[in-house]
């Protein structure tokens, strides 16, 4: 018969109708908590990286002696700090007790540490999550990254989370690590304008472990495209593999919107609202 179950991703729902018996109908729910945490692990680096990039950009740490005019991209109810204006330099995002802009509720502190400018060859940057919540979602560890950029024209960084944990408003704790290839392949030319830049996410994989062990692992099986523009990735294909799930997750043909296609590998497809 046929079974639906919710995915809630922050601030919009995924809904997969599987036709299962029961056994699998328990399988598939344990794989949606490790799918909706490996959601949650996704959305808030890629956020956090933008924050760290626009707050960056605003005072000339994105490349050296750029700047823009004032602190208007992140959101207007956190407060941003710098140590100085010499590298090695540490952001303080500040969202205190809750920041909610676009739709998105966040408290506690990112401290964002950069060993030099963010898009200049063999920079690092790391981001640690401080008492950090993101829509009721408790996000800890560190996410590393080192500017691997050969050439100027595609900057490139290897990003790797580090002692990640995610714990869910009802207090069920995931670990999740993983390594993954980005890179800017548009807006590289207009640095000061944030709005053109596009991110394609390349090679690598994520692993999410549940409070009973059970994991679920996302490996790329085509680039992810992320626009700064849209708060969705908007194309490329991951290879789901848990309990339940093995199969396809496809993000579309770049079009900025919350749908993505599950195709099973018994070839059943699904739409998932994200």
């Amino acid at each position: 018969m046929k079974k639906f179950f919710l995915i809630p991703v922050f601030f919009a729902a995924a809904v997969l109708s599987v036709s299962c018996d029961k056994d699998d109908n328990n399988q598939s729910i344990s794989d949606a908590d490790l799918l909706t945490a490996s959601a949650v692990s996704d959305y808030a680096t890629e956020s956090d990286f933008q924050a760290a990039m626009e707050s960056a950009n605003d005072n000339g740490s994105l490349r050296q002696g750029d700047a823009a005019t004032s602190l208007s991209s992140v959101a207007p109810c956190a407060d941003v700090t710098f140590s100085g204006t010499t590298f090695p330099l540490t952001i303080t995002i500040d969202f205190g007790t809750g920041c909610t802009n676009n739709g998105i509720t966040r408290s506690g502190i990112l401290t964002i540490a950069l060993t030099g400018p963010l898009m200049q060859a063999g920079s690092e940057m790391t981001i640690q999550r401080n008492n950090y919540y993101v829509n009721g979602y408790h996000i800890e560890g560190s996410v590393y990254y080192v500017n691997q950029t050969t050439d100027s024209n595609i900057p490139e960084w290897t990003r790797t989370i580090t002692n990640g944990h995610i714990t869910n408003p009802a207090g069920a704790v995931f670990v999740h690590s993983g390594t993954r290839t980005v890179r800017q392949i548009e807006g590289v030319a207009t640095p000061l304008i944030l709005a053109d830049n596009v991110f394609e996410i390349t090679a690598g994989s994520h692993t999410v472990t549940g409070p009973s062990g059970n994991s679920l692992t996302a490996t790329i099986v085509t680039p992810l495209i992320k626009k700064h523009s849209c708060p969705y990735i908007s194309q490329g294909v991951l290879h789901l593999n848990g309990t339940y799930l093995d199969g396809d997750l496809d993000y579309g043909n770049n079009d900025c919107d919350d749908l993505a296609v599950y195709t099973h590998s018994d070839g059943q497809s699904y739409t998932i609202h994200l």
